[in-house]
């Protein structure tokens, strides 16, 4: 008899589940870490940056990365634009 796990080895992993939402996530919370670090404030996670940005839709998360990376600041400017209140008029 053949162990179950030979059989299985052909389909992906949960690890191997990767996401554009995902990458996204990552992408930021690499880029917010840094400038935490460096004002000694306990890193982010992804559960936190799940929590963060679930109200925002993927394709704007793609505005906002470009948004960011084109700023002098990106934790300031990500902060700014992910605030409700600061569009409001």
């Amino acid at each position: 008899m053949e162990h179950i796990g030979k059989h299985m080895a052909g389909l992906p992993s949960k690890r191997d589940r990767a996401t554009e939402r995902g990458d996204l996530m990552k992408y930021f919370m690499e880029h917010l870490n840094v400038s935490r670090k460096k004002d000694k404030i306990p890193p982010l996670t992804m559960p936190r940056m799940g929590r963060i940005l679930q109200a925002i839709p993927t394709k704007d998360l793609y505005y906002l990365k470009s948004v960011c990376d084109q700023s002098k600041d990106f934790s300031k400017k990500f902060w700014w634009e992910i605030n409700p209140k600061k569009h409001e008029r």
